[in-house]
């Protein structure tokens, strides 16, 4: 009798009861087969890394198999909206905050039973987090997605060129943007009207990442805080669009979106930019674009500028990449897919040190890894005074508008007062429509 009470005994733990959200009460099988479908952005790096990590899932879970996608970051979120709009999307995805909120508030994902990854409490998976990090994949209370990486913006310096140029960048790099665009105009060199060497220049795609602190240090605002109006501080908003009217071909011509994307071109080392701003993955980028490079010291990493008359310290937007699960996929592979997704974000240190993504958890900020990482300090410092790039589920197209009113300066050279009032309209339509 003994030895029959102990066997239903493991049979009930192999076989427990688990609830997904909206189902009703039901047994699932946890031992049966399962196929999970992943699907990421493109990152060569990264993807060794998670095929070794679920290679090693798998052998410690055998019925379980993976089929891991990547695509195009930039035709990620079309790819997922065309996928849910059939019912027929990935069991595993992964996302930036201003893409997966849509899909947290339509109901599409799978909010975490913590016990699933060995927690007690919900409130126990968000202790392991920095303030703010699961703040775009929560909804009543609910989790809905780890973050994969969390990444602020600083300047990377070539500090070659600025010794070329006569420059001291230990003391002479740029702490606001008005010696941003003195010093670009010292450090550009053109052939005729091309520029063939830029000081500095954006991360144009990233238009709410990029620009919006920069609006933000001047106390203006994309959205009130009720929600309700559209691009407030018309003083802060006209001496932004005033600057990048002065940077584009019809002011001083120091750069603009039709040339090389910056951080791609700072890596090469080849004389073409100074200075470039991301995120400490690229110093990854860098190391495996040119290895020479990176192992010379003649690069470094800043603080994000500051206006000279900024009322606020605003850095770099924190733009952070979550890996969530589809809430229409069984109840098995929820599970599963939540247990993979932990195993995975479980290496921070690995992602760290062979991809430099940064998990936001402080059992990484506290590791030996992330403080021997090359300017780990200096981004950590800059997060301090950093917020998420602007999320909702019309971010999209609010970021589609900023990007003509930036460009409408830039490279049109349009009145500042005129674009000011062309996007704040723009952007209003948009927040009426909700």
């Amino acid at each position: 009798m003994k030895n029959l009470g102990l066997g239903l005994l493991l049979l009930a733990v192999l076989l427990s009861p688990v609830f997904a959200q909206g189902t009703t009460e039901k047994t699932v099988d946890l031992t049966e087969p399962v196929t999970l479908t992943l699907w990421t952005h493109e990152d060569a790096n990264r993807a060794v890394l998670e095929k070794g990590l679920i290679e090693e899932f798998t052998k410690q879970n055998p019925n379980v198999s993976v089929d891991y996608q990547t695509y195009p970051s930039g035709k990620m979120s079309e790819l997922l909206t065309v996928a849910f709009s059939a019912n027929q999307g990935p069991d595993i995805f992964n996302q930036s905050q201003s893409v997966i909120r849509r899909f947290v508030v339509e109901g599409r994902t799978s909010t975490l039973n913590p016990t699933w990854i060995g927690a007690k409490t919900t409130k126990e998976v968000i202790d392991r987090y920095i303030p703010g990090a699961l703040e775009a994949v929560m909804l009543d209370e609910g989790v809905h997605g780890l973050p994969l990486e969390y990444t602020n913006l600083c300047l990377f310096i070539n500090k070659q060129i600025f010794r070329e140029a006569g420059l001291d960048p230990e003391k002479g790099y740029p702490k606001t943007w008005e010696e941003v665009m003195s010093l670009s105009e010292k450090l550009v060199q053109r052939n005729g009207e091309i520029i063939t060497r830029r000081g500095f220049d954006f991360r144009y795609p990233s238009y709410t990442q990029q620009f919006l602190p920069m609006v933000e240090q001047l106390g203006g605002k994309l959205i009130s805080d009720d929600g309700k109006k559209a691009v407030i501080g018309d003083e802060a908003w006209i001496q932004f669009f005033d600057y990048m009217k002065e940077w584009g071909p019809k002011g001083k011509n120091l750069g603009g979106p039709t040339y090389t994307a910056a951080r791609k071109a700072f890596d090469l080392n080849d004389n073409q930019i100074a200075m470039s701003e991301s995120g400490l993955y690229q110093e990854a980028r860098i190391k495996a674009a040119n290895p020479e490079f990176y192992d010379s010291g003649d690069w470094m990493v800043v603080p994000y500028p500051q206006w000279e008359n900024a009322i606020q310290h605003v850095s770099g937007k924190v733009s952070c990449h979550y890996y969530l699960v589809n809430g229409q996929s069984s109840e098995a592979k929820q599970i599963w897919s939540w247990k993979l997704i932990d195993f995975m974000l479980s290496h921070g240190e690995e992602y760290l040190t062979q991809v430099n993504l940064v998990q936001p958890t402080y059992k990484l900020f506290e590791s030996k890894a992330f403080k021997e990482t090359p300017f780990s300090a200096v981004f950590e410092d800059d997060m301090n005074h950093a917020n998420l790039v602007f999320y909702a589920e019309n971010s999209g197209a609010i970021n589609d508008k900023f990007k003509a009113a930036v460009e409408s300066s830039m490279l049109q050279g349009k009145d500042s007062k005129e674009v000011l009032d062309s996007f704040r309209a723009s952007v209003q339509d948009i927040l009426n429509e909700q």
